[in-house]
């Protein structure tokens, strides 16, 4: 079975197409950017973290709503948008003795979208 496999992913013959890796050369990003962008959507791997910019996606809260809403401790919602904060996909302010939580950007809105979109494809 594992051969069958094989056959199947892989060439019957090497035959390096130079054409076409002169497109992949010419218009792949920067080692970094990639790295960048690896680390980006590290960020989506965590089911909190979405849970977080769900409730964020309807309404600005501060931490004890999003502790309430999410049946977590403030501390546990503190990390989790700590992690979101340094990359760029929430933003807070002060109000009073409160901090108050937003998406940071429409970007976030779209990311989630399109991650919805894919998962729903049949």
């Amino acid at each position: 079975m594992k051969e069958e496999y094989m056959q199947d992913d892989c060439c019957s013959e090497v035959k390096v197409h130079e054409e076409l890796l002169k497109i992949v050369n010419d218009t792949m990003p920067e080692e970094t950017e990639l790295y960048d962008l690896a680390e980006l959507f590290k960020v989506f791997g965590d089911s909190t973290r979405i849970r977080i910019l769900f409730v964020l996606f309807e309404v600005e809260v501060c931490v004890c709503d999003l502790a309430e809403a999410l049946n977590m401790t403030q501390s546990a919602i503190s990390h989790q948008l700590r992690i979101l904060k340094q990359n760029k996909l929430v933003k807070s302010r002060r109000q009073g003795k409160s901090v108050f939580y937003s998406l940071a950007d429409e970007h976030v809105r779209s990311i989630i979208a399109q991650g919805r979109e894919h998962i729903e494809e049949e």
